[in-house]
């Protein structure tokens, strides 16, 4: 039986980590505008573009939705447009008012920057959705890289996704945390051997804070504690190694 979080410890050993994992929407990013985008601004817009009732142009969507959840097509922006018969990612420039930083992520990120570790940045999001985003916030400077799952043709939810994020990306799994607000993402990554994996409890700022997750999970980055530089716990170790005679 699975065993459910009222509450988590989140205390990580960052002598440990070497690389830092972040998905980005319901992560860095404040998960609201995908939500409001996705499950009100586009169905509207297919109901009005087929002159169907918007209620029955939700429940449209919602079906094809739940049909292609977890697969690389339910974040696929080329996929949806085509169901939707138009393009619609433009109609999410209606809304990038609602692009944001989740929390005190920012904060966070550069914490890590500046202690030396490798940021890599790991979503499922479209190509598109990226780039739209990083022209309302900054922080692309931040990351080591920032890989789509649509760059290898595999979700999160698969063993692949992450086969070829290590390889590519020299990430050794065993030295690694990785924070997502999926938790069948998280299940991917765990069994994948990613050595801390947490879970986001508040991905989106407009609804309270989740309850009984099966991971560690975090409201705010400050909880994953203080940072540590690479450099000083190097010179921790060196400290703590016997003299050589």
């Amino acid at each position: 039986m699975t065993a459910l979080l009222d509450t988590a410890n989140t205390t990580i050993d960052w002598q440990t980590i070497d690389t830092v994992i972040l998905d980005m929407d319901g992560t860095v990013l404040d998960l609201h505008f995908d939500n409001v985008f996705w499950m009100q601004h586009l169905p509207a817009l297919f109901a009005d573009h087929n002159g169907l009732p918007r209620e029955q142009g939700l429940g449209e969507l919602l079906m094809r939705f739940q049909h292609h959840q977890g697969q690389l097509n339910w974040y696929c922006t080329d996929f949806w447009s085509e169901q939707v018969g138009f393009d619609i990612v433009p109609h999410k420039n209606d809304l990038k008012h609602l692009i944001r930083e989740r929390a005190d992520a920012f904060a966070f990120l550069a914490a890590v920057k500046n202690s030396g570790r490798r940021l890599i940045l790991a979503t499922n999001a479209h190509r598109s959705s990226l780039e739209l985003k990083l022209t309302v916030q900054t922080f692309a400077h931040y990351f080591d890289a920032m890989v789509s799952s649509h760059d290898y043709g595999r979700p999160k939810e698969d063993q692949a996704f992450w086969q070829q994020l290590c390889e590519q990306q020299n990430i050794d799994p065993s030295r690694s945390i990785f924070v997502d607000d999926s938790e069948a993402v998280l299940d991917s990554a765990q069994l994948f051997g990613i050595r801390d994996c947490i879970c986001v409890s508040t991905p989106d700022s407009e609804k309270p804070a989740r309850k009984r997750l099966r991971y560690p999970a975090i409201d705010q980055f400050a909880e994953l504690g203080i940072i540590p530089a690479l450099g000083d716990i190097a010179a921790l170790k060196a400290a703590s190694e016997p003299t050589k005679k």
